[in-house]
């Protein structure tokens, strides 16, 4: 991706204002998002900045860039957007085209024309992990009972939510109601299908993590900082099965155990909390 703006960072310091927390790469102590806040910082003679810290590895660390600059910095240029998304293409073969073209900023038919030219540096898999955490299969008629599936959970959910839930556009979701409507695709929801009374998982933890990081609502109270330090634990699932794979064989069923008590806790909490958002 293109490198610093030094004529944005300069605006940026003397703009006055407080300059939020950068976020940095524990491992490699590389700038995932703040770069130019940190040049700012320095040209206003400072020599210290508030930092949060990032504990998944590069792969993860990279695509987590990409979508705080969207947020944060200055809009990538579009051969900036495309070699984003061929590197995320190779790192995460198994993110569908939305997945990639809602980081990126790219179009869904961007991502899928991409991912052909990548040719064989791609893995191909025949199903793929949509936003939402799903996994959809790559075929349109899979895709197309899926939407169909949610439709049957969510009669009124509109037809972003529909096609970005099983990865079509919104026009093919549109026909899938439609056909439903008129009795051509009775689906019926499989046993065990998640309803809408359900707990729904973070689309993406690590941008929702550093958002409540940010949030001054959350940093100036008590009772927010302490569940920001519980979850500043949270390791990603690599760091977790390379743990796993390194503990003593006479404690792997104690720290099963404890894993699992650990688990049932958060998960009454979530559920507490998923009370108060219904109340």
């Amino acid at each position: 991706m293109t490198g610093e703006n030094r004529e944005y960072a300069k605006t940026l310091a003397e703009s006055g204002t407080v300059l939020p927390p950068i976020l940095v790469h524990r491992s490699t102590r590389r700038i995932i998002d703040g770069t130019h806040r940190c040049r700012a910082a320095l040209l206003r003679g400072q020599t210290h900045i508030e930092v949060s810290y990032f504990d998944g590895d590069e792969r993860d660390a990279f695509v987590l860039a990409v979508q705080m600059n969207a947020k944060n910095g200055l809009p990538l240029s579009l051969a900036d957007r495309r070699n984003a998304a061929l590197r995320i293409i190779r790192s995460h073969p198994h993110w569908s085209d939305r997945r990639i073209a809602t980081v990126t900023g790219l179009s869904g038919r961007t991502v899928a024309s991409l991912r052909l030219c990548s040719g064989a540096e791609v893995a191909h898999l025949n199903t793929r992990v949509g936003f939402d955490g799903r996994t959809y299969p790559v075929n349109g008629e899979g895709a197309r009972k899926l939407a169909a599936e949610f439709l049957t959970e969510n009669p009124g959910a509109s037809l972003r939510e529909v096609a970005r839930a099983a990865g079509l556009s919104p026009a093919t979701a549109k026909k899938v109601r439609d056909s439903m409507r008129s009795g051509e695709l009775p689906v019926v929801p499989e046993p065990g299908s998640r309803s809408t009374g359900d707990l729904v998982e973070s689309a993406d933890p690590l941008v929702d993590l550093h958002r409540l990081r940010l949030d001054p609502a959350v940093r100036f109270n008590e009772s927010s900082r302490i569940l920001l330090r519980l979850l500043n634990f949270q390791l990603a699932d690599t760091e977790l099965d390379r743990i796993a794979a390194g503990l003593p064989p006479h404690c792997l069923s104690t720290v099963v155990g404890l894993a699992r008590s650990y688990a049932k806790v958060w998960l009454r909490f979530a559920q507490t909390v998923d009370g108060r958002t219904a109340s």
